[in-house]
């Protein structure tokens, strides 16, 4: 009972500090920095961590149990799974957004290479997850003949660049807004026309609210 107990302590204090490591790099922080964002005393803190490395250890496993978190798919799956698998991949692609930045990921590969391998392993294998369930929607007539390596890099830069302050301000709109018409450019492009009803949007809507909350905090 005591390591998952540890465990769970262990992750809260992790989740208060992950959003300026993410943010920010980590390259610059000490011990006492790390403590200060945890909100906990040096001694409390190292009673859960070693060293900045087992630190930043943790912060990237979060990364990757979210990854490797999303829903397994059946390729058995009936019509209807596409629907949701593609609800569910869409909200990890925006939340992705957060957790994956350049800042991050160059700290991660100068200071600890075997975890960032260990990252880009996981968003290898996610990319690949994802290949083959566009390819399945394809084959299956669901979905339109889009090659899923463009929807992949759509993501990687169009999702950056409409989630950005300066985009949000230069074009006078909300973050609610641009995800709510991002998910809808989405669907459009992916799903053909009488198989748009498989997509229960009402699902969707607790999902970006949940989404634009985080990103506003990020942004405080």
């Amino acid at each position: 009972m005591n390591a998952p107990m540890n465990q769970d302590a262990k992750t809260k204090l992790l989740k208060k500090l992950i959003v300026s490591v993410i943010r920010d790099g980590f390259l610059h922080l000490k011990m006492d920095d790390i403590a200060k964002y945890m909100d906990v005393s040096r001694a409390t803190m190292y009673k859960r961590f070693s060293s900045k490395e087992d630190v930043i250890d943790g912060v990237v496993r979060i990364i990757v149990d979210y990854i490797e978190r999303l829903e397994e798919r059946n390729d058995n799956e009936d019509e209807s799974y596409f629907g949701l698998w593609f609800q569910q991949l869409f909200e990890q692609s925006v939340s992705l957004i957060e957790f994956i930045t350049d800042v991050f990921m160059k700290d991660l590969q100068a200071s600890y290479p075997d975890l960032y391998n260990m990252l880009k392993d996981v968003l290898r294998k996610r990319e690949e997850h994802s290949l083959r369930f566009y390819r399945l929607g394809i084959d299956k007539g669901i979905f339109n003949k889009i090659n899923g390596k463009f929807i992949l890099l759509q993501d990687d830069l169009l999702l950056h660049e409409v989630t950005s302050v300066k985009y949000l301000l230069y074009n006078q709109t909300t973050i609610k807004e641009v995800l709510h018409d991002y998910y809808q450019l989405k669907k459009m492009q992916l799903f053909k026309a009488d198989k748009l009803s498989l997509v229960d949007d009402t699902n969707i809507n607790p999902v970006i609210d949940r989404l634009s909350e985080k990103f506003i905090r990020t942004l405080m």
